[in-house]
């Protein structure tokens, strides 16, 4: 370990040597005896070769600038070191008493991941990270060496936790499946200043959806994947676009809770009825035709007609005449009396006789009246 600095004091006729305190050999010494060699300083970046290995420290021949020692702290992380190795280090302190330079590797590590990222952002280039923890707000990534972080906000629409009610363990739970995946991302944001390294997902397929948007219209009929079911509806992943089927989208007949209709990664085909920006709005009912049509034919204006009571509001109560034909009692039908109260007349689920008195194919409408019949 200590040969190499043995070998300058013998070549330049300097007697002592690093163990004998009261004849050291400095720096200083060395550098009057070859007036060729420049100082380092603080902060410079030199070369040397790696002369012993050990688990807390790690010697560094510097050739004509002695020895330098890395201490634990300054090795950096996932790196393996050997004897012999050629390494750029970073000079800590040019001499501590002992004779010797305090350097770092990790140092020279981080700034060369830093001109890396630096260039990577400018060319615009999508990199593959692979996460290594999560939290509540997103991934935590590492890349060259620098950690980095991927919002939730950032996610492509196949990683999005889609949950009901933002319920932060739930998404958390999603979150921590994409550890140790590989997301291909750009670089969003970007400080060595400020230690930031922000990446997106949803920039790297940037390209790709808006050439994927550019083939899509109106009326198309596309292929996807559940990626989340809420109370409103449900999201797709339509070849890296967002699509959403509401509520009102997904059958012809009356839906109350989606989860009973559309299953988590469940493969879907449905009908594009809007484009709006970046996301799609799509319906699974219609592509098959709408069974209202043929069901409001058994029905006629006068007749007499049995329905379920399935909603109660202020201005009156909605009844299900058959699986596909919704029809409303207004307040105004149900009673003479003008201040009558729906919940007071009506329970949900119970079946009363009623009487048809409009049916509006075009608007897909049936009127009933309770107090005519």
């Amino acid at each position: 370990m200590r040969s190499s600095f043995v070998d300058y004091t013998r070549k330049y006729g300097i007697k002592g040597g690093m163990g004998h305190m009261s004849n050291k050999v400095t720096m200083d010494e060395l550098l009057e005896a070859n007036g060729s060699v420049e100082r380092v300083k603080t902060g410079d970046l030199i070369d040397g070769k790696i002369s012993s290995v050990k688990k807390n420290e790690i010697w560094v021949d510097l050739g004509s600038q002695g020895m330098g020692l890395v201490s634990k702290r300054e090795m950096g992380y996932g790196q393996k070191f050997n004897e012999g190795d050629d390494v750029s280090v970073s000079v800590i302190e040019p001499e501590l008493d002992e004779g010797y330079s305090l350097l770092s590797l990790k140092r020279v590590s981080k700034d060369k991941g830093w001109d890396e990222l630096e260039k990577i952002m400018a060319e615009k280039s999508i990199v593959e990270i692979v996460p290594y923890d999560a939290n509540r707000g997103g991934l935590l990534v590492e890349s060259e060496g620098i950690r980095g972080f991927l919002p939730v906000s950032q996610l492509a629409a196949g990683h999005y936790p889609r949950v009901t009610g933002a319920d932060k363990d739930e998404i958390l739970t999603k979150l921590n499946a994409l550890v140790n995946k590989p997301i291909k991302v750009r670089i969003l944001d970007l400080s060595r200043k400020d230690n930031k390294l922000i990446f997106s997902e949803k920039e790297a397929i940037k390209d790709h959806m808006q050439e994927s948007f550019s083939k899509l219209s109106v009326g198309d009929v596309v292929s996807g994947e559940i990626t989340g079911v809420i109370d409103f509806g449900a999201f797709v992943n339509v070849d890296g676009i967002e699509g959403l089927i509401h509520i009102s989208e997904i059958s012809w007949e009356r839906v109350e809770d989606p989860k009973k209709h559309i299953k988590l990664g469940q493969k879907v085909e449905a009908k594009i009825i809007a484009i709006d920006k970046d996301r799609l709005s799509l319906s699974i009912k219609q592509l098959s035709q709408d069974p209202w049509l043929n069901e409001v034919k058994k029905f006629k204006v006068g007749e007499m007609a049995e329905g379920k009571v399935t909603r109660i509001t202020p201005f009156g109560a909605f009844v299900q005449l058959s699986p596909s034909v919704e029809a409303l009692v207004h307040v105004s039908e149900m009673s003479s009396d003008d201040s009558v109260n729906p919940e007071e007349i009506f329970r949900l689920n119970e079946k009363k006789k009623f009487k048809i008195i409009d049916i509006d194919e075009e608007a897909r409408k049936i009127a009933l009246s309770l107090k005519d019949a």
